[in-house]
C-alpha cells in the first residue's frame, strides 16, 4: 500500500443527490465558520489526539494506516492530519475555511490540501482507503456527507469519526459544565429550563445519534489526559465555536470569573484536562 498515490481532487464532483437540502439554523452556520478568525490559536491551543486512537481505529477498520491513501475531511489547522502523518498515513486534507486552510498550510506544507467540505467532496471516486473526520462530522449534512464518504471510499475503505470530549465523570469538569450552560442559557443555545445544549465542553454519546446518514458506525472510546496551565485551558475553550460568536465582552467576564473558580481546585495553576475521544467508524461495502 505504501506505493499508492495520493487521493486525487475529482474533476467532476458527483452532482448534489439533495439539491435543496434544509438551511442549517444561522447560529449553526456562524459557529461553523468561526474557527477561521481564530485559526492561529486554535492550532496552539487545541489538543491533539493519544496514539491509542489511531490503533482502535486501525483494530476496528481492520487495516493499518500506514501507507494507507487517507482523506481527512475539515482538517482545521491539520491537528488531526499530523497525528496521520505520524502513523505513516499519505492524507490529503480538505478545509473550507481561508483561515483554518491558511494555518494548515503554514504548519503541513507538505500535505496535499484542497478546499472543499463534506457534503461534496472534491476527490475522485474510489480513491481513498480511510476518510477521517476529527471534530468535524457534526458540521455536514450527513444525508449528503455519509454518501460522499462511500463513493470517495475503497471497496472495504473506512469513514473514522472522533471527537475529542472533557470527561464529566471528572467533578471539576462537571462544575466547569454547569457554569459553561449556566452562562449560555438565554443566549440562543439553550433556555434557563434547558440550559445550552450547545455549550463549548461538548456532550459524550450524542454525537452520532441522529447523525449517521444511514451508516451502521462501531463505536469505541479512548480515554487519555493532559497536563497543562489553566490559562492554556481557559484558551483552548475561547477556541470553541460557542464563544467564538458569543459577545466578546460577556465573554472576558466570564473567563476572568472561571479564572478565579479554577484557582480555588488548583492552586498550583496547572491541571489534569482529562478526555474521552469518542471514535465510530463505518465499513464500506467490499
Amino acid at each position: 500500500m505504501a506505493t499508492n498515490p495520493t487521493p486525487t481532487p475529482n474533476p467532476n464532483p458527483t452532482p448534489n443527490p439533495n439539491p435543496n437540502p434544509a438551511p442549517a439554523p444561522a447560529h449553526f452556520k456562524s459557529r461553523a465558520h468561526s474557527f477561521n478568525a481564530a485559526a492561529a490559536s486554535y492550532a496552539a491551543h487545541r489538543p491533539s489526539y493519544p496514539p491509542a486512537l489511531l490503533d482502535a481505529v486501525e483494530e476496528l477498520a481492520g487495516r493499518p494506516l500506514a501507507g494507507a491513501r487517507v482523506a481527512d475531511i475539515g482538517a482545521g489547522t491539520g491537528l488531526g492530519t499530523a497525528v496521520l502523518v505520524a502513523r505513516g498515513a499519505r492524507p490529503i486534507a480538505v478545509e473550507p475555511g481561508d483561515g483554518m486552510a491558511a494555518e494548515f498550510r503554514r504548519t503541513l506544507p507538505d500535505v496535499p490540501l484542497v478546499r472543499g467540505d463534506g457534503n461534496h467532496l472534491p476527490l475522485a471516486t474510489a480513491s481513498a482507503d480511510f476518510i477521517t473526520y476529527a471534530q468535524a462530522w457534526h458540521w455536514t449534512d450527513a444525508t449528503l456527507s455519509a454518501p460522499e464518504a462511500m463513493r470517495v471510499l475503497r471497496p472495504g475503505g473506512a469513514l473514522a469519526l472522533w471527537w475529542n470530549v472533557l470527561d464529566d465523570t471528572t467533578q471539576w469538569v462537571a462544575d466547569q459544565d454547569t457554569r459553561l450552560r449556566t452562562f449560555f442559557a438565554g443566549t440562543g443555545s439553550g433556555t434557563p429550563a434547558n440550559p445550552s445544549p450547545m455549550g463549548a465542553h461538548g456532550s459524550m454519546k450524542n454525537r452520532i445519534d441522529h447523525h449517521t446518514g444511514g451508516l451502521n458506525f462501531q463505536a469505541r472510546e479512548v480515554p487519555w489526559s493532559r497536563r497543562i496551565s489553566i490559562d492554556d485551558h481557559l484558551a483552548n475553550l475561547s477556541t470553541h465555536s460557542a464563544f467564538l460568536i458569543h459577545d466578546p465582552e460577556s465573554t472576558d467576564r466570564f473567563f476572568a470569573q472561571e479564572r478565579v473558580e479554577l484557582l480555588k481546585v488548583f492552586p498550583s495553576g496547572r491541571l489534569e484536562e482529562p478526555y474521552v475521544v469518542e471514535l465510530h467508524l463505518a465499513r464500506a461495502p467490499h
